[in-house]
């Protein structure tokens, strides 16, 4: 099983990514720091999970971009 997240997290990640693609990176730590940046919290926890959930698909999307790029890569060219 995976972990849960809840709704607010995903939300305001997903918002952050939209606003801003080019700030963030697969790196937790200057994401964490990003975010602190852009939003003002009271709770270190909440803007920690946000910051790994755009983490986490940051990563996911670089993984399907190679992924995407190894299959062009095989189709042999005539």
């Amino acid at each position: 099983m995976g972990k849960v997240r809840s709704a607010l997290v995903k939300r305001t990640a997903r918002k952050l990514l939209e606003t801003y693609p080019d700030v963030f990176t697969g790196d937790f730590e200057h994401n964490k720091r990003v975010v602190s940046q852009l939003i003002e919290f009271r709770s270190k926890k909440l803007r920690n999970q946000i910051a790994g959930y755009i983490t986490h698909l940051v990563n996911a999307s670089l993984k399907r971009r190679a992924k995407v790029r190894e299959e062009v890569e095989e189709i042999p060219q005539e």
